[in-house]
């Protein structure tokens, strides 16, 4: 059977999606409020935006993540230092 593969995983996969909803698991814990998401079964990636809504992982989206991730990374081993 061949199968024909899309932006977000193959068509059987999003068809899947479409009808039951995704079901996402968190692949990337950004900070202890915003993590991003990735479908198991279509592979699509969502992230949470500052009202705390899902939204569309963009390369924008995902550059915001990872400038946010390191600042949080460098205030959280400040604070580690400061206190010992």
């Amino acid at each position: 059977m061949k199968t024909t593969t899309t932006q977000h995983g193959n068509k059987f996969s999003s068809f899947f999606c479409n009808l039951f909803g995704h079901h996402y698991v968190v692949s990337k814990k950004v900070t202890q409020h915003i993590k991003e998401y990735k479908c198991i079964h279509c592979q699509k990636e969502v992230t949470t935006d500052v009202s705390g809504k899902l939204s569309a992982l963009t390369p924008q989206m995902q550059e915001i993540n990872s400038t946010l991730e390191d600042m949080y990374r460098k205030r959280k081993s400040r604070v580690v230092h400061q206190v010992a």
